[in-house]
């Protein structure tokens, strides 16, 4: 079985400003990206077993925003390989009350924080009532760390070393750092390394192999394998590229005395149960 930790569910383009949409154009050379989201075109990149964590997003400093009800009957269509998550805003007022009713009254299991996207820090004192939230009721939280096309969004908010700090005070919590915090894949992986319950997923990157076998490099000689997550980043790849780029990372190598990503631990991250790891196995 495999577990994609990474997928989103919006509503394109009614739940982005135009902003958003505009700014985006520079992620792939001024064309105005495609995000629809069609559970259909997932399901069809991917193996039939495969499970699959779900969440939108709300970050009004950077125009975007997904009602976790929307998530909610996303996840409905498919209750027994989908997984909701909701998402809050911790900039906005209400995001307390939001907090308890996608967890209470939507039954969302987890939490997905866009701290660059929305302009806060992760270990801000103001997060002390989500971070001591998801201790109590076990609710694993994932972040977006990494890169963004974004003008607005301040680069400092996504640094992974915040979530340190955030691990140190609140232990327990199951943490994921997505898109193993590239382009501060070091700092990701150190981080993790650190904490019994960081992890790190690697969404979105096999699209630029080169960074990515430098990113996992990094992983393997580090020895934290058991730290990394599949995930995809739906709609922006898919379940079965992401498995190929992984599988064929070590192709651009033939003919170079470069070291080789290990295929054994590349296939134990593809099917690990993270499900498990996130505290989420009574949920399917």
């Amino acid at each position: 079985m495999i577990i994609d930790v990474h997928s989103h569910a919006w509503e394109y383009p009614a739940h982005f400003s135009d902003d958003f949409r505009d700014q985006a154009k520079r992620a792939k050379a001024g064309v105005e990206m495609d995000l629809t989201v069609r559970y259909a075109d997932y399901r069809r990149l991917a193996p039939d077993d495969t499970r699959t964590i779900v969440f939108g997003g709300k970050a009004r400093l950077s125009g975007l925003w997904v009602d976790d009800r929307y998530v909610a009957n996303y996840v409905a269509a498919d209750p027994a390989r989908l997984i909701g998550f909701l998402s809050v805003d911790p900039t906005q007022p209400g995001w307390e009350d939001e907090l308890r009713f996608g967890h209470q009254e939507l039954k969302l299991r987890g939490i997905k924080l866009l701290s660059m996207y929305a302009g806060f820090c992760p270990d801000e004192s103001r997060l002390d009532p989500l971070w001591e939230y998801a201790t109590q009721h076990r609710l694993p939280v994932l972040l977006h760390t990494g890169t963004t096309f974004v003008a607005q969004a301040p680069l400092e908010c996504t640094l992974p070393r915040h979530l340190d700090r955030v691990a140190t005070r609140f232990p327990e919590v199951r943490i994921i750092m997505a898109h193993l915090g590239h382009p501060y894949e070091g700092e990701a992986i150190v981080t993790a390394r650190k904490h019994p319950h960081v992890y790190c997923d690697i969404s979105a990157l096999h699209y630029r192999p080169f960074q990515f076998y430098q990113s996992l490099m990094l992983v393997q000689e580090y020895g934290v394998w058991d730290k990394i997550l599949f995930g995809t980043d739906y709609p922006f790849t898919n379940v079965n590229a992401t498995i190929k780029g992984l599988r064929t990372l070590n192709d651009m190598l033939a003919g170079t005395a470069l070291p080789r990503i290990s295929s054994e631990a590349i296939e134990s991250m593809i099917y690990r149960d993270s499900l498990s790891l996130l505290g989420l196995t009574d949920s399917i």
